[in-house]
């Protein structure tokens, strides 16, 4: 079986979660982390580990074009949830925590890509705090406020909330995705999630997707 077939055979249908509720147009939490219209016909729950290599493929090599085919056109859209591996990703924590800082100040997004796109300079940091918040300047974020929201530790609780909702949903490894009542584990290359994604909104709508 190859890789691809083998991924799209761990779309597992579970009962329904906590994560799969429908957002409250008036008080969404996640709306700062999310990518996408609050009416789209699928939503995915990316969650994931900013340490995590297979993580950073996802985003650097796959990402960008389910945004260019689902997410600009209306019919995806994509929440990250945190679930940092602490036991083998040592800074995963403060890193999660760094990215909802920056939610505070409208620039989770920003501040997600460069994480990623930087891994390999903090992961391997034995104090990674100060990297953090230089990238944090690149990311556009007022600096005394993302250092005094690292420094107050008021993230922290909201990345266990994020990790336990992700394990509650199944999710045992990182990335993985949450596709209306389904499992997809692993960093699946684009056809996996377009054969997915494909056959949901033809389902929803009857309509073909693209």
């Amino acid at each position: 079986m190859t890789r691809s077939l083998l991924l799209a055979a761990t779309w597992l249908v579970i009962a329904s979660v906590p994560v799969r509720q429908a957002p409250d147009p008036g008080h969404d939490p996640l709306a700062a982390r999310t990518k996408g219209r609050a009416d789209a016909h699928i939503t995915i729950y990316e969650m994931a580990d900013f340490q995590c290599p297979d993580c950073r493929a996802f985003t650097l090599e796959t990402m960008p074009a389910l945004e260019r085919e689902y997410v600009t056109t209306g019919k995806v859209r994509i929440v990250y949830i945190n679930l940092p591996l602490a036991s083998t990703h040592k800074n995963a924590a403060i890193a999660a925590q760094t990215a909802l800082c920056a939610a505070q100040q409208g620039r989770f997004w920003p501040m997600h890509d460069l994480l990623f796109r930087h891994q390999n300079e903090w992961a391997p940091l034995a104090l990674p705090r100060d990297y953090l918040v230089t990238l944090g300047d690149s990311a556009g974020l007022d600096r005394a406020r993302l250092t005094r929201c690292l420094a107050s530790g008021t993230t922290a609780a909201a990345v266990q909330a994020d990790a336990e909702r992700a394990r509650h949903a199944g999710a045992t490894s990182t990335p993985t995705f949450y596709i209306e009542g389904g499992l997809l584990e692993g960093a699946a290359p684009v056809t996996v999630f377009r054969a997915v994604l494909d056959s949901i909104y033809r389902s929803k709508t009857g309509a073909r997707p693209r």
